[in-house]
């Protein structure tokens, strides 16, 4: 018999992997700590190495029908609005890596997985509960949460995010190290935008001290913002936690008129502070194990972490598909540490690059971005991120 999967966490990649187990035949069941499912009003950048995972879960004409494909990424400069292009992302995509680029609203996506796995097993989740603990039993695992209930399992993945109670009973509290970085976010409906903003690519703005992201959403009925500044009097590690537009600006005003364009636009900014956490040497305690932000939270400087939680998802329904349980999340996590750690240094050093000191002035700023934004150097920084299958990698 198939062992019976308990998942700690209902987000993206809980989701994700519990549709994988589902349609494999597995008995799963998912344990929420929120009273409502679904995720907070942001974008994520899917890649090829995520696409392809979602394609061959059967949910292309679902994504279709709610994300944006994007024609391609470029650079600009903060204060003068100068473009470099970076990659095509439509027809490329494909080509190149085999499969597209998507740029996804978190809720809509949540929503196509949450729809994909009720219909498979309408009673899978359980909302409004959150996960405390497990202990090992003789051939077996019970997780135990909040409300004092107590489940049964053959194995328990911990998809419960970057503060998760499975991984701080695993391993402690860990080491969490402020960045100097805060993040803003907000969304934008295009229609209030002029038309020159309107265009469906993704912009990543560098500056000194700070860099933001935009890219379209929905169709292209919305733009997704974060903009990423270098500040020490906000601590708080929350994607919920409202700000203001004035206090926005503020952090951004020197950046150029499209900037705070947007910024007047949104109509509440949320900001975040941005944490940093060393790749963790293990993910698996006995048949426990953990995926995605609770096993290697990353910073949001190479668009990974949802492409990461995905490739986790279906690498661990193979492996269990393919072993027995203990040695199957053996497995797992020798093929997953070192892609996911070399993932998490790689954004943190971004940050660098992004920020750099060069960027303050225009005439040496050009040349610094010619150089760092060069085609070849994409092309090392990037294609290993795009080429990776987890639908065939090794276990």
């Amino acid at each position: 018999m198939k062992p019976r999967v308990l998942i700690a966490g209902g987000g993206l990649c809980g989701l994700t992997t519990a549709l994988a187990l589902l349609q494999r035949d597995y008995d799963v069941r998912i344990f929420e700590q929120a009273s409502e499912l679904r995720e907070v009003g942001a974008g994520v950048q899917l890649g090829s190495n995520g696409t392809r995972v979602l394609i061959a879960l059967g949910l292309a004409d679902a994504m279709q029908r709610v994300i944006c494909e994007p024609t391609a990424k470029e650079i600009r400069l903060w204060t003068t609005g100068q473009r470099w292009p970076v990659f095509d992302l439509g027809a490329e995509s494909v080509e190149r890596y085999g499969a597209p680029y998507w740029f996804a609203h978190r809720g809509d996506f949540h929503a196509v997985l949450l729809k994909a796995v009720r219909a498979i097993a309408p009673e899978a989740v359980r909302a409004g509960i959150a996960c405390t603990g497990y202990e090992h039993t003789a051939g077996g695992v019970t997780l135990r949460l909040a409300d004092g209930d107590r489940v049964s399992g053959d194995v328990l993945l911990a998809a419960d995010g970057v503060h998760s109670a499975i991984r701080r009973q695993m391993f402690g509290d860990g080491r969490a190290h402020f960045t100097g970085i805060i993040a803003w976010r907000g969304l934008v409906p295009m229609e209030r935008l002029p038309a020159h903003m309107r265009r469906l690519v993704g912009t990543n703005w560098v500056g000194h001290g700070g860099h933001v992201v935009t890219y379209p959403l929905r169709r292209g009925e919305i733009l997704n913002f974060v903009g990423s500044v270098e500040r020490d009097d906000w601590r708080v590690e929350s994607w919920t936690e409202a700000g203001t537009r004035d206090e926005c600006a503020h952090d951004l005003a020197h950046w150029h008129d499209d900037i705070q364009t947007i910024i007047r636009n949104i109509d509440v900014p949320y900001k975040w502070a941005l944490l940093g956490r060393d790749p963790l040497a293990h993910f698996a305690d006995g048949r426990v194990c953990l995926l995605g932000d609770a096993a290697h939270p990353t910073l949001p400087f190479l668009a990974q972490g949802a492409n990461m939680a995905l490739e986790d998802a279906v690498m661990v329904a193979r492996a269990l598909d393919a072993f027995p349980v203990e040695l199957a999340l053996q497995r797992f996590e020798a093929a997953r540490l070192q892609r996911t750690a070399a993932i998490v240094r790689g954004s943190a050093d971004n940050t660098t690059r992004f920020h750099n000191p060069a960027l303050a002035d225009p005439n040496g700023a050009a040349a610094y971005i010619d150089r760092e934004f060069a085609a070849e150097k994409i092309r090392q920084r990037y294609d290993w991120l795009y080429d990776y299958d987890a639908l065939n990698e090794r276990l």
